[in-house]
């Protein structure tokens, strides 16, 4: 049920953007890393933890997910997944609209506003 979920998010995505599954999963893997890295909020593993397939998406990046660097470099690396920038705001905000459901809006706009310079993309 859960893979389910996490279907009709990658299945949303992709209709939007283009992009294979695959590389959806891994570029809302890299995303849900970068704030697993950048904020020390307890929201963000709130956010995870409640959001179905997070955890199985960020394990799919295969040792590609965000390893540092600012919102400058996840950008760097999703682009260099092949995604441009109307496809990465696409996948996050889909991304947050999904987690908003399962994890609460409450939870997810903190997380958001944890981490420096985000709101501006999301």
């Amino acid at each position: 049920m859960i893979e389910d979920m996490m279907d009709e998010l990658l299945t949303r995505i992709t209709a939007e953007t283009g992009l294979d599954t695959a590389t959806a999963k891994r570029a809302v893997g890299s995303i849900l890393a970068f704030l697993s890295a950048e904020s020390d909020d307890p929201a963000v593993g709130t956010m995870i933890k409640e959001t179905p397939g997070a955890e199985d998406a960020m394990a799919a990046t295969g040792g590609d997910a965000y390893s540092g660097g600012g919102i400058m470099a996840l950008g760097a690396g999703l682009m260099g997944m092949g995604l441009d920038m109307g496809q990465i705001q696409t996948v996050a905000q889909d991304l947050v609209a999904y987690s908003k459901i399962h994890a609460g809006a409450d939870t997810v706009d903190r997380v958001i506003a944890s981490v420096p310079g985000l709101a501006q993309f999301v």
